[in-house]
């Protein structure tokens, strides 16, 4: 006579699946605020609104962030930070030119932020950071700084080897941020940028930005080279 059959696998299955479900929330979440924080800004997300999108109440929203500053704090890390991490390893990598390291730059920026729904932090940042300093100066320690220093590695490489003329640092970073600000501005801001945002390929306009950037930052004829360390005497 055969065994009696258990029948548990249901109550396994029920329990599995929960425990999926609240490892999934966090990142539900982060993609609903997300969402969100593009489409209305941050003052108009409520955080109600975030986890009804992801299908959560708001009590278990605020069991994994404590509140809406610490909820766009983890969005930003979630979709920006996080790459800072992947474009110094390339950088430390990259063995071609530094003309073309910042055109790895830009393009590799684009596709992994800039194409993406996180390059819409950047707007609200825009027009949003004076009325939440807390948040603007989180932006500026994750996103904006490292950015910057990250652009100064690429233009002290160019220097060091002779690509480059000398450069005022604190103003030459911003000839390779503006560009890709712009770009971002255009996407986002339904044609107050240009006058027709479809129409603007952003790789033809990476490179026409590009050619523009890097023959501005060439030795002009008859410039002597000089060290990096010579030149920031």
């Amino acid at each position: 006579m055969s065994p009696p059959k258990l029948f548990c696998c249901p109550v396994q299955t029920a329990v599995t699946r929960h425990e999926r479900r609240k490892e999934a929330r966090p990142g539900e979440l982060l993609k609903a605020a997300l969402e969100l924080f593009v489409e209305k800004g941050f003052a108009a997300t409520r955080v109600e609104e975030v986890a009804a999108r992801a299908g959560v109440s708001k009590g278990t929203l605020f069991l994994y962030f404590p509140s809406k500053e610490e909820l766009f704090k983890a969005v930003v890390r979630e979709n920006i930070t996080t790459h800072f991490k992947e474009v110094n390893a390339e950088f430390d990598a990259f063995e071609g030119t530094t003309l073309d390291m910042i055109g790895f730059c830009m393009n590799s920026w684009w596709d992994r932020v800039g194409a993406s729904r996180a390059s819409g932090i950047t707007k609200l940042m825009m027009s949003e950071a004076n009325n939440f300093p807390e948040i603007a100066a989180f932006y500026q320690q994750e996103v904006s700084l490292p950015g910057q220093q990250l652009i100064r590695r690429v233009l002290q490489r160019g220097i060091d080897s002779g690509e480059f003329r000398s450069l005022d640092m604190d103003y030459a970073v911003y000839s390779i941020v503006a560009p890709m600000v712009f770009l971002i501005l255009s996407r986002h801001s339904l044609g107050i940028c240009v006058s027709n945002p479809d129409a603007l390929d952003p790789k033809k306009y990476i490179a026409s930005q590009l050619s523009i950037i890097l023959y501005g930052l060439r030795p002009l004829p008859g410039d002597a080279v000089r060290p990096a360390i010579e030149a920031d005497r």
